[in-house]
């Protein structure tokens, strides 16, 4: 079998089965290498001890992915992926997977500090966060940066809306996250009045969107309400903290009756960042106007003579909780990259030894007197 991705060409068979699960031309275009040798696309729904669940045209099979297991982690399958599958045989392998459009990868919490991929080919990165209890702005944050960087565009939704009966108040609330997330809509939802779901689920109806969030956060229940049924379990939170028990364990990739795919995931406890400057710079991006018209190109935003974005912490236009964020995000990101890149780790000693000598520098003038 085979075919031309001209207009004029009929779609392969499997386009049609595959199309409410993501496939597109641009898909099939990247398939066409693999088209006549026994191979079938698939996405990956869910992945498991080495093996994931793949829906292809003959629909859920089970594939070994002992072919495609690199040492590097970022190149595993994962849940989102479009595989090339072996079209026949029991068990079936998948051979490899097709060019990741984008993928949502966080830093482990292992001493190796490797990263790991969460989903892949995801349009929307959905951050579930409770109005059940404080807003944890500095995560919110957090969320956004990786989001950013994986090349999808964020979506805040702040679940348990009914929760908050005073509209003053949610309104106060919608604003902080609002401010924390430049360029990002934010939308209150309840699943259990129907808040806001209707909007969300025209949202999500345009391509593969990904639920993330801390357990408790509402993610299982929101997926619920977005498939019209039961699908993912639910257990209650605790009323003491807001926090509730890992209802997901696995990621897993469902089509939407209305359109569009959704994958949910657990709870993540920690959610590190991986080489996310790019995502850092995209959720803080008023304090990098700001510091577009710092005195010097460098300026770090400390102490310097000339600093803009100090200037607008000291009037109030920044808020400084911002910039502590943001310089705590780029310091725990450069930790990062600094293991895996010699060159900038070796930058980084070099600026420290610098420092080191200014600062002994100083003491000692001080001492004599010379300062």
């Amino acid at each position: 079998m085979s075919f031309s991705s001209s207009p004029s060409s009929p779609s392969p068979s499997y386009a049609h089965a595959l199309t409410p699960f993501g496939w597109d031309e641009a898909w099939e275009a990247e398939f066409a290498p693999y088209t006549g040798r026994g191979l079938l696309p698939g996405r990956v729904v869910r992945v498991d001890r080495g093996q994931c669940d793949v829906m292809t045209a003959d629909g859920i099979v089970r594939a070994d992915t002992a072919f495609v297991t690199p040492h590097d982690p970022l190149r595993v399958i994962c849940t989102g992926d479009w595989a090339v599958v072996e079209g026949a045989g029991n068990p079936r392998y998948v051979k490899t997977y097709l060019p990741r459009r984008t993928a949502f990868v966080r830093s482990t919490s292992s001493q190796r500090s490797e990263g790991q991929i969460l989903a892949a080919n995801v349009d929307h990165a959905i951050i579930a966060v409770s109005l059940a209890v404080e807003l944890d702005l500095g995560r919110i944050e957090r969320f956004l940066a990786l989001a950013w960087e994986s090349g999808a565009q964020p979506l805040v939704v702040l679940t348990k809306a009914d929760l908050v009966p005073d509209p003053v108040t949610l309104a106060h609330l919608v604003q902080d996250v609002e401010t924390t997330a430049p360029g990002v809509d934010v939308l209150t939802v309840s699943s259990h009045t129907g808040e806001g779901t209707d909007v969300l689920a025209a949202v999500v109806a345009g391509g593969t969107s990904v639920l993330l969030g801390i357990s408790g956060a509402g993610k299982s229940t929101l997926a619920n309400a977005l498939l019209g049924s039961d699908v993912m379990d639910v257990q209650a939170t605790r009323d003491v903290d807001g926090k509730g028990r890992h209802t997901t364990t696995t990621r897993n990739l469902l089509a939407l009756p209305g359109g569009g795919v959704l994958i949910d995931t657990p709870g993540l406890r920690g959610v590190g960042l991986w080489d996310a400057g790019t995502g850092v710079g995209q959720v803080f991006s008023e304090i990098e106007e700001y510091a577009a018209d710092c005195r010097f190109h460098d300026c770090a935003h400390e102490a310097e003579p000339g600093c803009a974005v100090l200037e607008a912490v000291g009037t109030g236009a920044l808020p400084e909780r911002r910039l502590e964020s943001y310089r705590k995000l780029l310091r725990e990101n450069q930790r990062i990259v600094a293991k895996t890149d010699a060159r900038l780790r070796n930058e980084i000693r070099r600026d420290w030894r610098m420092k080191s000598a200014e600062g002994r520098a100083n003491y000692a003038a001080k001492r004599t007197g010379r300062y």
